[in-house]
């Protein structure tokens, strides 16, 4: 551990902030984009201000994220407008959830459906640093090969990570699922609710920290950062929820959210 690592833990002691929880880096294999650039994505936090999922803005009440990210609304924190985890940056909105609502088929065994709505208790405002992610149309799929991107705050490799400091991204191509669901890989256990995507080389993935974050195909969130076998092994591609397959549902459950504040 260098000096400059040890010099910021024990800033972060002196704040009551567990130093170990903070070590954690970015994306594998990426880079940092222009700081705002990504302005739909959020930080899902706990309570105490330490980064544990990703997710996406929907509109302005509603957050985007995986179902595997639910640890209660009393104990999560969603940061909108954030570039620097470890810099105040003035940019940012801090919003506390009003429920929860992850897809009544998820299936935290078989990672199946696994994909989640948050409602906002107070609405976010939309400015130059904080916007709303289109998503696809019912169904709508991405062909293999199609370059695609995914960002968040997760770590740089799955050995370990390095000391937060900004949003990371990365660019992957679409892997089709009959070649990862192949016997050298997942092994059938690719759902038709899951897309993939990685390089048959490994080295760039989404990782531990990246979960419920977006992967983007063609302006829009296709994927939400699901699971994996480790992060970028050649063999194991990255896998998210296919958002296509939940459109439907939802519209739905933001619609009959505020149909019920209409109700006397």
């Amino acid at each position: 551990m260098n000096l400059l690592v040890l010099l910021q833990c024990a800033l972060l002691e002196l704040l009551a902030v567990n130093c170990q929880d903070m070590i954690q880096g970015r994306i594998v294999g990426g880079y940092a984009p222009a700081p705002h650039s990504i302005k739909y994505i959020v930080s899902i936090q706990t309570t105490k201000g330490q980064h544990f999922c990703g997710g996406s803005l929907v509109n302005r009440y509603w957050v985007l994220t995986a179902a595997h990210c639910n640890i209660g609304p009393e104990q999560m924190m969603i940061v909108a407008g954030d570039y620097s985890l470890n810099m105040y940056e003035g940019t940012e909105q801090y919003s506390k959830p009003y429920s929860m609502i992850p897809h009544p088929q998820y299936n935290k065994s078989s990672n199946n459906a696994d994909i989640m709505l948050i409602k906002l208790k107070a609405p976010v405002v939309l400015n130059n640093y904080v916007s709303i992610a289109p998503l696809p149309r019912q169904g709508g799929g991405v062909p293999e090969g199609r370059v695609c991107r995914v960002s968040g705050w997760g770590y740089t490799s799955s050995s370990g990570g390095q000391i937060p400091s900004t949003l990371r991204t990365v660019k992957l191509p679409i892997i089709s699922t009959a070649k990862c669901n192949s016997s050298e890989s997942f092994n059938g256990n690719i759902t038709a609710n899951m897309i993939c995507a990685g390089y048959s080389a490994g080295g760039k993935d989404a990782c531990k920290g990246d979960s419920g974050g977006p992967l983007v195909c063609e302006g829009r969130v296709y994927g939400v950062v699901s699971w994996g076998n480790g992060c970028a092994d050649a063999r194991f591609p990255g896998v998210y929820t296919a958002v296509s397959m939940f459109r439907r549902w939802i519209d739905r459950t933001i619609y009959s959210s505020y149909s019920r504040c209409f109700m006397f």
